[in-house]
């Protein structure tokens, strides 16, 4: 599929705006505030946004100026269009204003409730009769009420909402709260401070340096010392300049992700998912990493954070040689080596982080030590002391200020005097104060977490402390209080560097010179020593051998003798040559993957919390004895463990995570797995000999459950009626014959896959039971039905179905009830690609909200009988035997375009039926208010419908002041591999805007039609210095998929290879020139004027106007203009006026391929020759 890539424009905007409200609610009350908008602005407030609603009842003729600043300040704007809302001068005065801010706040979205939109945009019917009533009352000032028309009008052309009679209002309120929260997750920026002191500063200076008025691609870097506050001010710049970028990505914490390659790959999909907004991007390894991010995002403007790197390797993994950024994009990087941004090179601008005043520092620990009020004057000269010692570090005066609230003054001073006793140049000394408050557990879970735990998510490290009697939940929340760790938006534990090192340093000051003394080993050479050599002890708590590369090493055989309390072991990338004689019984946590021989046979993990032993050679039923109760066990990880052949009673009656993902000879599983209440999550995918499950299952909590490719497994258990938890259930591509009846117990799944199931038979009817299934993929079509009808008050059908899959669906050739719109009234997706279906029948286009049609690879299919109005996208990829003009007709029909005239020299144009238009725009434009269909079938020719078309690689018309719908025709060729094409776009010579960017080589001598975001181009027609006519130019570039080039091409028709784009052409409601006529010949050839054509190479032009091509250059010259009799008379098609100052000197309208904006004159400098001989103009600078 084709990547698009939408360019909003460049206008700039130094800061980010501050909204007062999410929401403001503009309505008519007597209509609605007791029924309809209460319940939505009670929905709106339980879903946490801030929403405006007016519940002053008395109101005047005029509306308020408070409520005007309102309307400015809310970021969302809803009209609630009812039968009375036109007879309030009020509700019409706020609908002005809002218009009004429609281009400064984020979305105006109108509900028409029980009302038509062509009422409103017509004003007839209650609107027709209201407006005339206040005309009659106005009087005297009729351009009052004239605003309240235009807006009205404007209104009802607007993308809303429409809410008719019998419609279920609470699914209605639920559309309005998607599009509500996709347009404030948008805005949603990232979290700064609580108290931002001296960032702004810092943020406006780092603005200045990043120039986003500038096209050349910068780096800036933000360096200090740690703690300093530049990952948040890097996160304050990002605030503020995001919105000037197509796309944008903030990484943090990158040294740290990048000390594995999981990490560094881990941070690639994230970069690419955040960029391109898709999470399913597969990469492989490094290499490739950086290559995809390469090709995917050199044609987009972004902006990218790289946060606390402290190595050119790690930017290097992420943006290789950093030359490949498209013009205008920008990369900060924070981190603690100047040198590094050095190395980078006259690309990169630095800014040096400083540290904060007294001033400033003063007011910082302040806040936190007074909770944002004022410093009470008896602890002034305490609070300076603190300042003192500080040195102006933020990190450290938010410690020590969270560390001394709510104290007493001889608690201040108690404190005080420990720093006395510390070096002022010692960070890491006054920020263990804050350690040293801490109680008894609290104070082993801080380290545990500097040692061990940092970016590991919070659940999994809650149960481990839980095991250890740690109480993590409160200790946990009062490390966060503290200011210690923090919390990201992934439930990961984050914490600064500067903390973690003084959590580190407090177990290394425990014993200085003995290891074995230390309660924590993290570093590989200490932990290597220790398990080398034997010198372990009861002391230690925990230990973490990792390495960042595989290592054989030669374990002491009794390392773990001496380690009694030993209640963490993690271990990563080693092979040990003998296997190990003992484990203490007491570890909460082992995490040893690979591990090479079974467990020692004395080791009993009655303790154990969890078990991570990917790849290793553990044998079950030596570990779990048939004598013990493992009641601490929760989660249990051993994918693909060869040696695992029958999972044995586990005697784990608290296990919630049971993952046995690719352990390929696991043959059964013992029947007492299938009744663990407290199992959440169970994998047994790629468990290629499995064959033996439970015969019952009874897993309460269960929630997800994954069979996939388990091809010797034909039966599936029995379902307990207490499996209600269950929400997805994948068995594709294993080998079940059939599902239980039972299946209709899982009420709550709402994802079922039996996708590439050889062997399965009828599905039992049951399975209509599944009341809230949004997603269904079946291999078959056998199924019985024992109903006449689906309702929700039989329980019984898929009313909430979303997504049909009957992809390889081989004994599909004809669609019976899977086609009745009422089986499946929400449906959005069908797949029934390489199926053998022959015809899709006409009642498909009766399904309502049926967006998505795929139908690739159906070698069979000939015809399709109708389409729904909702379409939006038809794949029909290699069906050869497909009638293209008969899918291309249902499309035509969808977008209302019918014959009427021709654009001069482009063919048959077909113009947009209103009616049809219209009842189109009402179920689709409230997404782009653009033609949105989506189609790509084999064909080579391109519609006549569209009435501008080319074998070039140029085309271009004229547009009013709103720009029309449009859509995009490609046919392609037999394609070259590693072709990228790009379409540019320009409007009245101003920008190049990529519009389309993407690879066709999967769909050669296929016809693409591709939707135009119309939001996007008539924004950029806006910035344009619009007039009445406005002209559009399309261009589109083939180069090597490698190839990258940093400045669009200008428009300059140029030959391109036809085996890739055959043609190309588009659809709009232009306003090119006019059918010809007799009137107009005559008005060329009245008495004494000449109307000519001049095609020349030779043309004089002003050197101001560098854009300008005169090889493709046609002028039509005004009358009395002095020519030779030989040049023959020609359409003025191409220029639309021109204006005679002089004899000998004429000012033109340009067009044609020039970039001269519509409207500027172009000087040209006319000579006298008796004869044409393409000569006639000599240029002139």
């Amino acid at each position: 599929m084709m990547a698009l890539l939408i360019h909003e424009g460049s206008s700039m905007i130094s800061s980010t705006h501050q909204w007062n409200y999410d929401v403001f609610l503009s309505f008519r009350g007597e209509d609605t505030r007791y029924g309809f908008m209460s319940h939505l602005y009670q929905v709106l407030c339980d879903k946490g946004f801030n929403t405006f609603i007016d519940d002053n009842l008395q109101k005047g003729e005029e509306i308020s100026a408070e409520l005007l600043k309102t309307i400015e300040s809310s970021m969302i704007l809803i009209i609630v269009f009812s039968k009375n809302y036109a007879s309030s001068t009020w509700c019409l005065d706020e609908l002005v204003k809002i218009l009004e801010c429609k281009n400064n706040c984020k979305l105006v979205l109108p509900i028409f409730y029980k009302v038509d939109l062509s009422k409103v945009h017509k004003q007839e019917g209650k609107f027709g009769i209201a407006l005339a009533k206040h005309e009659e009352k106005y009087n005297g000032n009729m351009g009052k009420v004239q605003r309240w028309r235009v807006a009205l009008n404007e209104a009802g052309s607007l993308s809303g909402l429409h809410y008719k009679d019998g419609n279920l209002e609470s699914k209605f309120i639920q559309g309005i709260m998607e599009k509500i929260s996709s347009t404030k997750l948008k805005c949603t920026r990232l979290f700064v401070a609580k108290y931002p002191v001296g960032v702004d500063t810092h943020a406006k200076a780092i603005e200045m340096l990043v120039d986003i008025e500038s096209t050349d691609f910068q780096i800036v870097g933000i360096h200090g010392l740690g703690g300093i506050g530049k990952t948040t001010i890097a996160k304050a710049v990002y605030n503020r300049i995001v919105d000037h970028f197509e796309r944008s990505s903030f990484l943090e914490n990158v040294k740290e992700k990048s000390r594995t390659i999981d990490g560094i790959i881990q941070l690639q999909k994230t970069l690419l998912s955040e960029i391109l907004e898709d999470k399913d991007l597969k990469v492989d390894n490094i290499s490739k990493g950086i290559n995809v991010i390469k090709e995917r995002l050199c044609n987009k403007r972004i902006l990218l954070i790289l946060d606390d790197v402290d190595k050119l390797k790690q930017i290097e993994n992420l943006l290789g040689k950093y030359n490949w950024f498209a013009s205008g994009s920008r990369v900060i990087i924070t981190t603690r080596d100047e040198h590094l941004l050095t190395i980078l090179g006259k690309v990169c601008t630095t800014y040096k982080v400083k540290e904060l005043d007294k001033h400033e520092a003063l007011q910082l620990f302040e806040k936190h030590a007074f909770l944002g009020n004022k410093l009470e004057k008896d602890y002034y000269e305490l609070a300076n002391q603190v300042i003192n010692y500080a040195k102006g570090l933020p990190l450290a005066l938010v410690i020590i200020g969270s560390d001394l609230c709510g104290r007493s003054k001889l608690e201040w001073k108690s404190a005080l005097d420990k720093y006395e006793k510390i070096p002022n140049e010692d960070i890491q000394e006054i920020l263990k104060i804050s350690y040293d408050g801490l109680e008894g557990t609290e104070q082993d879970i801080f380290p545990d977490i500097a040692c061990f735990f940092k970016g590991w998510h919070k659940d999994l490290v809650v149960d481990i402390l839980d095991g250890c009697e740690s109480y993590p939940n409160s200790g946990i929340s009062r490390l966060v209080n503290k200011s210690l760790i923090t919390i990201d938006q992934h439930d990961a534990f984050s914490m600064h560097d500067l903390i973690q090192q003084m959590g580190k340093e407090i177990i290394r000051r425990e014993s200085p010179q003995i290891l074995g003394k230390r309660s924590r080993l993290w570093h590989y050479k200490d932990a290597h020593e220790i398990l080398t050599e034997n010198k372990g002890s009861n002391k230690i708590r925990g230990i973490m051998l990792y390495s960042p590369k595989p290592v054989t090493v030669r374990l002491h055989k009794e390392a773990f003798q001496r380690m009694e309390n030993l209640k963490f072991l993690i271990v990563y990338n080693i092979n040990i040559c003998e296997a190990l004689k003992y484990l203490p019984n007491g570890l909460r946590f082992l995490h040893w993957g690979n591990y090479p021989f079974p467990l020692p046979s004395k080791y009993c993990p009655q303790k154990l919390v969890a078990l991570k032993m990917p790849g290793s050679h553990i044998k079950l039923e030596k570990l779990f004895k048939q004598d013990f109760q493992f009641e601490n066990l929760k989660r249990i990880n051993l994918k693909s463990c060869e040696f695992i052949k029958k999972l044995p009673e586990l005697c784990s009656p608290n296990l919630e995570i049971l993952d046995l993902f690719g352990c390929v000879n696991l043959v059964e599983i013992h029947e007492s797995v299938g009744f663990l209440d407290k199992l959440k999550t169970w994998s047994l995918s790629y468990c290629e000999r499995l064959k033996i499950l439970p015969s019952n299952l009874m897993l309460k909590s269960l929630n997800s459950f994954d069979l996939v490719r388990c091809s010797r497994l034909e039966k599936f258990p029995n379902i307990h009626p207490k499996m209600k938890f269950l929400r997805d259930l994948d068995l594709q591509e294993s080998g079940i014959t059939e599902l239980p009846s039972s299946i209709g117990y899982l009420g709550g799944l709402t994802k079922l896959c039996l996708r590439d199931c050889p062997n399965l038979r009828d599905l039992p009817d049951t399975i209509f039971k599944l009341l809230q299934l949004l997603d269904l993929s079946i291999p078959t079509t056998h199924l019985r039905l024992t109903c006449n009808s689906f309702d929700s008050i039989s329980g019984y059908g898929f009313l909430m179905l979303e997504h049909l899959d009957l992809e390889h669906c081989l004994n599909l050739n004809k669609l019976d009830f899977l086609m009745q719109p009422d089986y499946f009234p929400a449906l959005k997706s069908i797949s029934l690609s390489r199926t053998n279906i022959i015809t899709i029948p006409e009642s498909i286009s009766r399904f309502p909200r049926l967006g998505v049609l795929s139908i690739q690879n159906c070698k069979q299919l000939r015809e399709i009988l109708g389409l729904p109005k909702s379409i939006k996208c038809v794949d029909a990829t290699d069906c050869f035997k497909l009638d293209l003009q008969s899918l291309l007709s249902q499309v035509e029909v969808i977008m209302g375009i019918l014959p009427k005239t021709s654009c001069e020299g482009a063919g048959t144009n077909l113009l947009i039926n209103t009616q049809l238009s219209d009842d189109f725009a009402s179920k689709t434009e409230s997404e782009d208010e653009g033609i949105s269909c989506f189609i790509i079938a084999p064909g080579a020719e391109i519609p006549k419908w569209c009435n501008h078309r080319s074998v070039g690689n140029y085309i271009s018309f004229w547009v009013g002041r709103k720009f029309p719908k449009i859509a995009l025709c490609i046919a392609l060729g037999q394609n070259e591999p590693h072709q990228h094409v790009t379409v540019y776009f320009c409007i009245n010579g101003c920008g190049n805007y990529v519009y389309l960017s993407g690879n066709f080589e999967e769909n050669s001598s296929h016809l693409w039609l591709v939707p135009l975001c119309h939001s996007v181009l008539q924004k950029n027609l806006d910035d344009s210095y619009p007039s009445e006519q406005n002209h559009v130019e399309f261009v589109y570039e083939i180069k090597p998929k490698r190839y990258h080039r940093r400045h669009c091409p200008s428009y300059k028709p140029r030959p391109q290879n036809p085996t890739v784009i055959k043609g190309w052409g588009v659809h709009v409601e232009c306003m090119c020139c006019p059918q010809k006529s007799d009137m107009d010949r005559r008005n060329f050839n009245n008495e004494g004027d000449l109307g000519i054509l001049i095609e020349t190479t030779n043309i004089a032009f002003d050197t101001a106007w560098r854009d300008f091509d005169p090889d493709e250059f046609k002028l039509t010259l005004p009358p009395k203009a002095i020519f030779s009799p030989q040049l023959q008379y020609d359409d003025p098609c191409w220029c639309q006026k021109t204006i005679y100052k002089s004899p000998g000197r004429i000012l033109v309208h340009a067009g044609g391929s020039s970039s001269v904006p519509y409207g500027s004159e172009l000087p040209l400098l006319l000579h006298h020759s008796p004869t044409f001989s393409g000569s006639a103009f000599d240029r002139g600078f």
